[in-house]
């Protein structure tokens, strides 16, 4: 089944701000949450909502969505190895007290909360990089310094030591409260301050991560950057990212390219253009002419006649596409050159060649016909 556009969903356009889209996420999520709105279909509306909100909200899914659209969660698809796939949307796994704070006058029963207890994936770490074009063109090993947060390793990630259930919430790590207000009661489910949501709280907290279970740690990674990668490009590095909470999984680290340019080579895509100067001997009595390429250096054969802006095309001299076994097309691209000096002798040589019928070409005779 076909999926709204997520920006649709929320009314927002495409180049909202993060406040623009919490803003209208809070909006929709007031009018149509289920417990205030009795109309058919409310539910299904508030769901599509919050799908659309845990998407836009997140920098790198936003990222993924902008390029692949709904394509970027299904079966795991994404660039470069994709952003993992977002498949169906879970409520449990979104914390709406963080979003609507003192709705009503003091909380917003939603009769489901997020469960702190239980495992989470650690949060994704975006790094950008700066490539050579060469080193973009044929790939390449970078090491690359991050600041991440790793599991304490004297803790275990748990921040403390004799771990017991906590009173205030009795292992739950959730907390009930009734609110009156106008549009009844409503209860109120946020997690327990004592112990964080998680259930437990500890008669000697850890002295070397301070009670929260991870600490900060500098790392150095080595990425293998794959050929014919381009500017806004990413690669995921799965696993390699921010600690997991309660033992879940490490977060990933995507590596975003920026590519220089090259004082002589321009790129499109898969294609290389190259600016190839000709003096008027050149390209009026053709020639051999020895050029670049992304590889090795090729003789060119340049026709008697060739004109400035002439595109030569060496197929296969492109870019290897990093997506696929294709490989792109170079173009030669002819700028023949107007001396802007001459000595006496060279200024003697173009009198007499202009002496010549030089004029008797076919687009010169169309343009004098128009002045006659």
């Amino acid at each position: 089944m076909n999926k709204k556009d997520y920006y649709e969903v929320l009314g927002v356009k495409k180049d909202a701000s993060d406040e623009e889209i919490k803003r209208a996420f809070r909006k929709l999520a007031k009018q149509y949450h289920p417990d205030v709105n009795k109309e058919p279909g409310a539910d299904e509306k508030f769901k599509e909502i919050g799908e659309a909100y845990a998407v836009l909200s997140d920098p790198n899914k936003r990222s993924q969505y902008d390029q692949f659209g709904h394509a970027a969660f299904q079966n795991g698809a994404g660039a470069q190895g994709g952003a993992g796939g977002f498949g169906g949307f879970d409520f449990n796994d979104f914390d709406f007290g963080d979003i609507f704070g003192d709705l009503f006058g003091g909380g917003f029963g939603f009769g489901r909360g997020k469960n702190k207890n239980r495992a989470s994936k650690g949060p994704d770490t975006l790094v950008r990089i700066n490539l050579e074009f060469m080193e973009a063109i044929k790939g390449c090993k970078k090491n690359i310094k991050v600041e991440l947060n790793d599991t304490c390793s004297k803790c275990g990630g748990k921040g403390g030591f004799k771990e017991r259930k906590c009173p205030t919430c009795g292992g739950r790590g959730r907390v009930v409260v009734q609110q009156n207000s106008l549009f009844g009661v409503f209860q109120t489910e946020t997690t327990c301050r004592d112990c964080g949501g998680v259930g437990t709280t500890y008669e000697e907290k850890c002295s070397y991560c301070g009670g929260k279970g991870v600490i900060k740690e500098a790392k150095e990674i080595e990425i293998d950057v794959p050929a014919g990668v381009d500017t806004g490009n990413k690669l995921r590095i799965s696993g390699k990212g921010e600690a997991g909470r309660n033992g879940g999984p490490n977060g990933d680290i995507y590596i975003e390219f920026k590519v220089k340019d090259h004082p002589l080579f321009e790129r499109e895509e898969d294609d290389i253009y190259l600016e190839v100067p000709l003096t008027i001997t050149e390209a009026i009595l053709g020639c051999k002419k020895e050029i670049p390429t992304l590889d090795n250096n090729v003789i060119l054969d340049i026709k008697p006649g060739t004109q400035n802006l002439t595109k030569l095309k060496l197929r296969g001299k492109g870019v290897k596409s990093v997506n696929s076994r294709f490989t792109g097309d170079m173009y030669a691209v002819i700028n023949v050159i107007i001396p802007s000096k001459l000595s006496l002798k060279q200024k003697k040589l173009i009198k007499d060649l202009s002496e010549t019928e030089l004029d008797n070409e076919s687009e010169i005779k169309k343009f004098k016909k128009y002045l006659d």
